[in-house]
This record gives C-alpha cells, structure tokens and sequence, in this order.
C-alpha cells in the first residue's frame, strides 16, 4: 500500500524522503521488521521502539514513524522515509487501520467494556449470532474467532496491528459481525483507535487494575474514552443498575439505550426462578429459560438480548437463542462429580466478581456447604487482596487460600496480604495451601456430600505462572483427577 495513504489522519508533522513508496508491511517490533516494511516506534512500559529504530533499517524497513526527534538525531537511513508525528502510539492505531483498508467499517462491529461480563456477553454475542446463521468475528480473552477458525490470545485487547489484521481476515472470510473485549487499558494505550463500533456495550464498574491506573477515578476516566470515541451512528448500550452508567455517556455522541435487572430502563429482565440447571427469565414481559446462573449473568443475558435486537435480530429471535447458549468457559462452569459434590470452575479474581459469584451459590443452594479455594495474582494490584478474603468469608462455610498466577512475586507474600483482610470469624474457617493443586484436592476430599466448591480464579485458563515460567495447570483434569479417587473410597 502506498506510504502517502498509510500515514494520512495519523497525525503527521514531518516527512523526509518519499512519501509515496510501497510499503509491503506495518510493524511496531523490530524484529517483525522486513524488506519493505513501516516501522513505528512506540514507547512502552519495558523498552521504547525508538531505540530500534537501527534493527529496524537494518532488517530492511523503508519507512520509520518517530515522534522523539532527539532519538533518530544521529540515525542516517538511506533511502529510507522518516515520518515525524506528534503521538507515535495515535499514529500507530491510525496507520494499522489504514493499512488494513479500515476493516472495522465492513462489518458489524459491537464491543464491551467493564470490570466484569466482558467475556461471557461478547462470547455469548458470537454464538447467538453464529446460531442465527450469520457468519461471525470473536475478539476475546478466552479466544480469537474468524468464522469457526479459532486462534489463541495473550491480552485482553490486543495491539492495533493485530486487531486490525484479524478484522481484516473477519471481512474477507465474509463475517458479517464481530464481537470484541475492550479494557481501560486497551482504551488508554490507543489500541482500539481508529476503529468504528455500531454499539458499545457498558456492563459495571468495580475494582480493578489499580495498579495499572493507581486511582478509581483514572480507571473510570479510561473506560468512558470508549464512549466519548462512538458515533452518532452508534448505540451506547449501558447498564443502569450501575452507579456509573450516566458517567460513561456523558460527553457520547451515540444514541443512549439502557438495561437493567433492578432499576427503570429501556429493557428491563427479572429472575422467576433458578436452580443449578439454570434460570427463568421473563425479559421486557416475555418468559425465557436460559442455562446460565446467577443475577450477574441475568444482566449479561439482558445486554446479549439488548444489544441483538439493535443490530439485527428480532426479539422472537434472540429469546430463542438464549434459551440454547451455554456458559463461556471458565465462567461458572460446573462439573458434577460423585458424592453429590458440584465444582464450580469461575475466573472471579476481584471482589466484586467473586462476591457475585458466592452470592450466587448461596442463593441457590442456602443450605448447602460451599468451600472458596482462591488466590491473587502476582505482580498485580495489591490493594485488592485483603478484599478478596472480606468477599470470601461473607458467603463461605470454608476457604482455602492458594496460588494463582504469582508471578515473580513470592506465593507465601501474597497469601499474607490476603490474610490480611480476614476477620477472625473469617480467619478460622480459612486454610493456606500454597499449592493450588493440593488447595483443590484438600477442597474435594474434605467437602461434605452434596457441596459446593468455588475454584475461583482462573476459570478458562490452563496454565500457571510461576516466576516466569508458565507451566501447564487445568484445573478441569486435576478436578476428574480427584473425582475417581474419590470414587474409590
């Protein structure tokens, strides 16, 4: 694609050389670099781009995007174009959609932010519309779709290269919908720039990635850059049972619509009843049986329903469709094992999600024990951690404290931070396994017939790091594992 057309809307202050060259391939990793190719070097958290800036020229790249004039002050590159522009990380998102033909305004693109539901309601969307005979995109935490085609996924919201790549695939694979996942760090690092969204979705807000944003109020300011960023030809689809619903569309251009299970609204769901099978729904007056729990998953089925109904389903339509949709994985996936016992497999890692969830196994099963095996994450927000144990030992009968993804940090000092947070009524039905697979294994064996255990954390996922090392850990097989010993007793 010619230069000249790549960089136009990016923010351009200066070219030398020739603006109007081929370029073959976009890159902002020098060592994607190749003949022909556009690098543009952006300053992360761990290293800037503009000290590669050589390995890039070198590798072959003919064209170089800067926005730091001190950086390429010694760098001579023959031939080469160098793009000066004001933001690299703007240009960067700006460029890739470009590059890409500006995939996002072929098809039907809905996204979703928030704390929690982000991954149930996008990957629920898919499978609603791909049930409806639409061919579909999904850009998720658990997976990427095109169609069918599943590819794996590191971030939550990917880099604008690569979302802006697969959305380009979505449109030449001929889907008509794409459904993605965007988080207040995705928004706050430009990832979704440049792209355009028929609807935005808002599910709620809670605490969350503090210590990427430090404060409550940076974290509400990055999620409602989605909203201010949607057209007037977009829906904002908020949730009103959220404090912070009329917050996110202050300043939008797009036309309001809100949703609620406990509040006034444009759509409006109630729960009838509700079992470990599932839950009868009545949605604007009308009746629906979905497979899903809980009241948290009631409001996802009511922004599923919301948000079909605008973009192209009837309401007949999307009531049937719900009615046959199945829990994403790792969110309350429930395995039944002997002895009555039923595993809950969820990926809650924050106090809100994780007080939802027990919330919910206690309002289904009242006299039921439930037993809490969680952990916190290392190299992450540390403020959440005593809160995690107040949001276990209000609906627990026992906890375990465990590991989850600790990282470099040390299993036994993030366990201590959580102790932290527990009464002493909390505190003594609680045990601290630092072994996660041994944390799961105590749970099952010593459960009482008939209970309930909550594996709280890492729900879809199927590794553990430890140190910097990821290691296999599927909680799903080390479950069965324990199921057949406990068969044998």
């Amino acid at each position: 694609m010619d230069l000249g057309k790549i960089i136009k809307g990016s923010g351009v202050l200066e070219v030398r050389g020739n603006r109007n060259r081929d370029i073959a391939s976009i890159c902002s990793d020098s060592r994607k670099a190749a003949p022909g190719a556009l690098f543009i070097a952006v300053k992360g958290f761990a290293s800037d781009g503009h000290d590669y800036i050589g390995k890039a020229l070198e590798a072959g790249a003919c064209a170089i995007v800067y926005d730091n004039e001190e950086a390429v002050a010694g760098i001579n590159p023959e031939g080469a174009t160098m793009v000066k522009v004001k933001a690299s990380r703007h240009a960067l998102a700006v460029m890739a959609a470009n590059f890409y033909d500006n995939p996002s305004r072929k098809l039907t693109l809905v996204g979703i932010t928030g704390t929690n539901g982000k991954t149930t309601t996008v990957t629920l969307l898919y499978n609603l519309f791909m049930s409806l005979g639409y061919n579909c995109g999904l850009l998720s935490t658990i997976a990427n779709y095109v169609g069918k085609k599943r590819s794996e996924t590191e971030n939550t919201t990917a880099d604008p290269i690569t979302i802006n790549s697969l959305l380009s695939e979505m449109a030449g694979a001929g889907c008509e919908y794409c459904f993605m996942e965007v988080s207040s760090i995705g928004l706050e690092q430009e990832r979704v720039t440049g792209l355009e969204f028929k609807a935005g979705i808002f599910s709620n807000l809670t605490h969350d990635h503090l210590d990427y944003h430090k404060t409550f109020a940076e974290y509400l300011r990055c999620k409602k850059l989605f909203f201010d960023g949607l057209s007037s030809d977009a829906y904002a689809i908020v949730n009103a049972d959220d404090r912070n619903a009329s917050v996110m569309v202050q300043n939008t251009k797009a036309k309001v619509v809100t949703y609620a299970c406990r509040t006034a609204a444009d759509h409006t769901c109630r729960v009838m009843e509700e079992s470990f099978e599932g839950m009868l729904l009545k949605i604007d007056g009308r009746e629906c049986w979905t497979r899903l729990i809980g009241a948290h998953n009631a409001s996802n089925i009511l922004a599923i329903y919301t948000t079909a109904i605008l973009i192209g389903a009837s309401p007949e339509e999307a009531l049937v469709a719900i009615s046959s949709l199945e829990s994403a994985p790792g969110r309350l996936e429930t395995l039944h094992g002997p002895a009555g016992l039923s595993v809950i497999i969820d990926y809650a890692h924050t106090p809100d999600a994780l007080t939802n969830v027990l919330g919910t196994l206690r309002d289904i099963a009242p006299k039921t024990q439930i037993t809490c095996v969680f952990g916190c994450g290392g190299d992450r927000d540390r403020t959440k951690r005593p809160e995690m144990a107040r949001a276990a030992e209000e609906f627990a009968d026992r906890i375990i404290v465990t590991s989850d993804n600790s990282r470099t940090e040390k299993t036994e000092d993030i366990m201590e931070e959580i102790r932290q947070g527990f009464s002493p009524s909390g505190l003594s039905k609680a045990l601290f396994i630092s072994d996660r697979k041994e944390a799961i294994r105590t749970a099952l064996i010593t459960a009482e017939n008939g209970g309930a255990i909550l594996l709280a954390g890492k729900g879809h996922e199927t590794y553990q790091i430890i140190g910097t090392e990821k290691r296999h850990f599927d909680e799903r097989e080390i479950v069965e594992e324990v199921f057949k010993t406990i068969e044998k007793r």
